[in-house]
């Protein structure tokens, strides 16, 4: 995913060689390699922050889904005490009627 950002590897660094001038190292060869690797760098950073940024972003909305959740057990455990009162009362209402019926009292 990001590894088409970054040009170089670690190998690429280390297996690195210059060719040599009678004065040593060719300096716009080592110029050229300096930039890429200083290229690299940002990117690298950039790629750091992205992710720092979606990493935060994610652990926001898995607080905020967590929550949610919650908030959703304690509606769904209120309808289900409310359920089971309204059962509750009915049943109680029925067998007073039933009584009414049976006994003759209206």
């Amino acid at each position: 995913m990001y590894q088409d950002r970054i040009l170089l590897t670690s190998e690429d660094i280390l297996e690195k060689e210059f060719k040599v001038d009678t004065r040593g190292y060719r300096p716009q060869d080592v110029d050229k390699f300096l930039d890429v690797i200083i290229r690299d760098y940002q990117e690298m950073f950039n790629i750091i922050k992205e992710l720092s940024v979606d990493k935060k972003n994610l652990m926001d909305d898995n607080i905020r889904l967590k929550q949610e959740i919650r908030n959703l057990h304690t509606k769904l455990q209120v309808l289900r005490d409310r359920a089971g009162e309204t059962n509750n009362s009915d049943l109680l209402r029925r067998l007073s009627n039933l009584e009414k019926m049976i006994y003759g009292e209206e």
